[in-house]
């Protein structure tokens, strides 16, 4: 390893559901993300939280291992270690938080705690090696949808952000995960749904938004809605899901997509914002991409959308939070512990 690179080399490590990823970054560029997939899950509907943590100590070290090989990186050469300090699940925060703090120690390098939804739209200011992609502006709206988080975030800085609107109850990607579900459709349902949703009509069926004040969400009423349209039109025809499921998803997809930019269009006018993106699972969404790009046109705003390896949980991401904190000497203590709720 070229020394010129000693002061800024960040392992990442990200676990704080059931996908297991490190992440190597240098200067500022991701020369390694390596993600360890779990599908124990996929037999049960959902992710099991003993499982993920067991997992994550199966997978954790090889990850690791695997990053930092393919960034020709030494472990002496780490500069820092970032990891997930939340949110999340406990037992799988607890692996990653102890690895990292471990090795950190042996390493005599400091530790950085990273918000796991600051890391998802930090994710935008990624690049490769060679790669000088445009990206957003200071300030700008960043809408952050994943299984377990729904938010519109005002960007101030790339340390400062403030949560302008969120959901009151269940997050946009555990209502397309909890549709499925009534489908019939595989864990993890979101994908899936988007993928059947290509084939189908869009406008078939018509469901109603939810009415919360101002820029925030509410998905429970509109998973309740949708099971009892299921139940309703199942009464005269016993087959009406199987026949009509890929109406059934396009219709749902679509509705849920136009709720969320809905509120996002209302924040455009509310904060005068030119640049606006998406981050969080659900943002690999292609509906949900398709009308971003549609709303910028009508609004005259930048759009910025993550590559699909980004958009996921990731350890790019945790690295790349690291940078910015690294850059600002906020490290963490040894005595750090995770946090499965911790605000922005």
């Amino acid at each position: 390893m070229n020394n010129m690179y000693k002061d800024n080399i960040i392992l990442g490590i990200e676990s704080s559901c059931d996908d297991t990823s490190a992440a190597v970054l240098i200067n500022g560029k991701v020369y390694s993300n390596v993600v360890a997939n779990q599908d124990v899950h996929t037999s049960y509907g959902g992710v099991v939280p003993e499982l993920a943590s067991r997992a994550h100590q199966q997978n954790i070290v090889p990850v690791v291992d695997k990053a930092l090989k393919q960034a020709n990186v030494k472990a002496t050469d780490l500069s820092a270690i970032a990891f997930t300090k939340g949110p999340g699940l406990l037992g799988s925060l607890m692996v990653g938080t102890a690895f990292a703090k471990s090795f950190a120690l042996g390493l005599n390098i400091p530790i950085i705690d990273v918000h796991h939804m600051k890391a998802h739209v930090h994710a935008h200011f990624i690049q490769k090696p060679n790669e000088n992609l445009k990206t957003p502006n200071f300030p700008f709206l960043c809408l952050t949808v994943s299984g377990g988080h729904t938010q519109i975030v005002l960007i101030k800085s790339s340390l400062e952000m403030a949560i302008i609107g969120e959901t009151i109850d269940d997050a946009a990607g555990e209502a397309f995960d909890k549709a499925a579900k009534q489908l019939g459709i595989d864990y993890p349902g979101g994908p899936l749904i988007d993928k059947i949703a290509k084939d189908g009509d869009e406008k078939r069926f018509k469901f109603t938004y939810p009415k919360v004040a101002g820029l925030n969400y509410s998905f429970s009423g509109l998973k309740t809605q949708f099971l009892y349209f299921l139940k309703e039109q199942s009464k005269s025809n016993s087959n009406f899901i199987e026949e009509n499921k890929k109406d059934i998803c396009a219709s749902y997809q679509s509705h849920v997509v136009n709720y969320l930019l809905k509120k996002l269009a209302l924040a455009i006018k509310q904060t005068g914002c030119k640049d606006i993106a998406i981050a969080g699972g659900v943002s690999a969404n292609s509906k949900l991409r398709e009308e971003l790009i549609k709303l910028g046109l009508q609004t005259n705003c930048n759009v910025f959308i993550p590559s699909f390896e980004f958009c996921t949980d990731n350890a790019a991401m945790i690295a790349m939070s690291g940078y910015f904190m690294y850059e600002k000497k906020l490290f963490a203590k040894q005595n750090v512990t995770p946090q499965a709720r911790i605000n922005i």
